[in-house]
């Protein structure tokens, strides 16, 4: 009977974490949706907005991995729940703020601000439900928070679009200082308070990197989730600029594309979190969802299909197929013991998000050599759009031969205890 009773999945914990995930994912992709309205507006050069782009979610990003430690080792040495407070306020404040600035070098100041802020709501959320919830249900818990907080997404896309894209930085952030009310009557994780009372090291993030064991965990859970930020940092983000270079038919907008994207990923979060708790793994859905996203990146970058409305179609299918990003962060959380737990669920999201970073110097990098071999023979512009797609496939085959090989260096988590500390070693 235990088995069959969901009650605990409308729990307040539940409700507010998948809240504070929305408005963390509104806040997050609003950037990605209003960034040439916003730059036009501060005067960026057409020619220009593509790279101030690419600089602006890059600090945004770095923010999101300097912010994914500090409060990882926040939730482990003070609580889920000061994190869940901490951070909420910062990005509210800071989006509130974005929606007033004037110059680029202003934009991102607040980017950071906002990355550093955004980056402890998931962990801290996730960390707190997977240990309120019994095992048989830690799996559906994460999904919901996953599902409902992807639709964020969907939300600033209208937003954006009825509203000016100042106004929709302020109703970001009012929306997250509303979140701060329902807060107050959520209780600390249980299982936290039990190991505070222990003479046990918390929140230590060099337990995670002086251990061998615990390292090759660490940063497998890591980097299963690059083909994620591949797909969202890349393709999506950068959609109109790939629409050109295929020769798509009509004007592709980026903040559709994400909109519609991030539906196909609500979807694919539903699919794969269900499914893993039906089959009783986490690692099995994993890789096949890694197998998908494959065949659809290479469907993306050679669209057979030259219209808006296929090109938006495979849009959404990407989403489907990278949507394992609600049983990433729960296999993260399950790797570890409680000690660490919060150290380990809120850095690897953040750490993943930061790879868009690396990756896409990676990509500029693959892209110009290509678009300069080329550009002799093949004229300036169809170089720069080769160098465009090749580039943008040479990096998506790297980042999921990474997550494959990442994939065998964790554990099967689906039926583990999490009432349980590391060691000191």
């Amino acid at each position: 009977m235990e088995h069959r009773n969901f009650k605990p999945l409308f729990s307040l914990p539940v409700i507010v974490a998948a809240l504070g995930y929305f408005v963390d994912i509104y806040d997050l992709l609003l950037f990605g949706i209003v960034r040439k309205e916003s730059l036009t507006a501060l005067g960026v050069a057409p020619d220009m907005l593509f790279s101030k782009g690419e600089f602006l979610l890059t600090v945004q990003m770095t923010g999101m991995l300097v912010g994914g430690i500090v409060w990882g080792v926040m939730g482990d040495k003070k609580g889920r729940l000061s994190v869940l407070f901490g951070s909420i306020l910062l990005y509210s404040l800071a989006n509130i703020a974005n929606g007033f600035v004037t110059t680029v070098p202003q934009y991102a100041v607040l980017r950071f601000i906002a990355g550093l802020g955004l980056a402890g709501e998931l962990g801290a959320g996730v960390t707190l439900v997977s240990e309120s919830l019994p095992k048989h249900l830690r799996g559906y818990g994460t999904t919901i928070i996953a599902s409902v907080g992807i639709l964020g997404a969907v939300a600033a896309y209208f937003v954006s679009e009825w509203q000016p894209w100042r106004t929709s930085y302020f109703i970001g952030g009012g929306l997250g200082l509303a979140l701060l009310i329902t807060r107050v009557s959520v209780l600390e994780s249980g299982i936290f308070l039990k190991t505070k009372e222990k003479n046990v090291s918390r929140g230590n993030f060099w337990l995670l990197v002086t251990n061998g064991s615990r390292l090759k965990k660490f940063l497998g859970c890591i980097f299963i989730g690059l083909p994620i930020w591949y797909v969202i940092g890349i393709l999506i983000t950068f959609s109109p600029e790939f629409a050109n270079a295929l020769s798509i038919d009509g004007e592709i907008r980026a903040g559709k594309s994400i909109m519609i994207s991030y539906l196909g990923l609500t979807l694919g979060d539903l699919i794969s979190g269900i499914t893993s708790q039906q089959i009783g793994s986490r690692k099995k859905i994993v890789a096949v969802f890694i197998t998908l996203t494959l065949a659809m990146v290479l469907l993306y970058l050679y669209m057979p299909v030259k219209t808006e409305t296929f090109f938006y179609g495979v849009c959404f299918a990407l989403g489907i197929a990278i949507g394992y990003w609600a049983l990433f962060v729960t296999i993260a959380a399950e790797q570890f013991g409680t000690n660490l737990r919060a150290t380990v669920a809120t850095t690897v999201p953040n750490f993943i998000r930061g790879t868009v970073v690396p990756l896409l110097f990676l990509f500029k990098f693959t892209r110009d050599s290509i678009s300069t071999n080329m550009a002799p023979t093949a004229g300036e512009l169809d170089a720069k759009n080769s160098g465009l797609i090749f580039g943008a496939l040479a990096v998506g085959l790297v980042t999921i031969m990474i997550a494959f090989i990442a994939l065998r260096s964790i554990d099967e988590t689906y039926h583990r205890d999490l009432n349980f500390e590391e060691e000191d070693s």
